[in-house]
């Protein structure tokens, strides 16, 4: 059986203009909030699998401190990815896995904050099944970002934080 497609929408332009015209940081915080969201749609089914829990976790602790490890963003993306194609048959479920996947990646690469909301809006529309819910989602994540942009600034905080941002091995 052919796979769904990923959710895009109206909103899709008006999102990535905004995601080039926000802080770094304030990407990881909406990508890491997007794939929480619908998390609980992989969780419920795979009650022992934490990868995408943790690739979350590998953000929200890149965005506290600072400090960046290729390793470990990029394990924890390949693990979250690994663990939605273990997924057989839950489209919402392999979505979630891959929104957070994507969302760790953000640490690395701002645009995949992208990634992330988009999987987790196709895991919201693969699991409701309804247009309201899922355009009801990508609206809550477009207000989001307008929040975390107001909040964090613009490219140039976007060059300062990354300034601060340090390598570790």
């Amino acid at each position: 059986m052919k796979r769904p497609n990923l959710v895009r929408i109206d909103l899709d332009k008006p999102i990535a203009k905004l995601v080039n015209k926000t802080d770094h940081r304030a990407l990881g915080i909406w990508a890491a909030d997007c794939a929480e969201r619908v998390l609980p749609y992989f969780e419920k089914r795979y009650l022992k699998d934490n990868r995408p829990r943790k690739a979350i976790e590998a953000l929200r602790k890149w965005i506290k401190d600072g400090i960046f490890s290729m390793k470990e963003i990029r394990g924890a993306s390949l693990s979250a990815h690994a663990a939605a194609r273990e997924v057989k048959d839950d489209d919402s479920a392999r979505s979630a896995a891959r929104s957070a996947g994507q969302a760790v990646a953000t640490a690395h690469v701002p645009a995949h904050s992208i990634g992330a909301a988009v999987y987790a809006v196709t895991a919201v529309r693969d699991a409701t099944g309804s247009i309201d819910e899922t355009i009801k989602e990508r609206d809550w994540q477009y207000q989001h970002l307008l929040k975390m942009n107001k909040k964090f600034g613009k490219p140039n905080a976007r060059k300062l934080w990354r300034g601060k941002n340090k390598t570790k091995g």
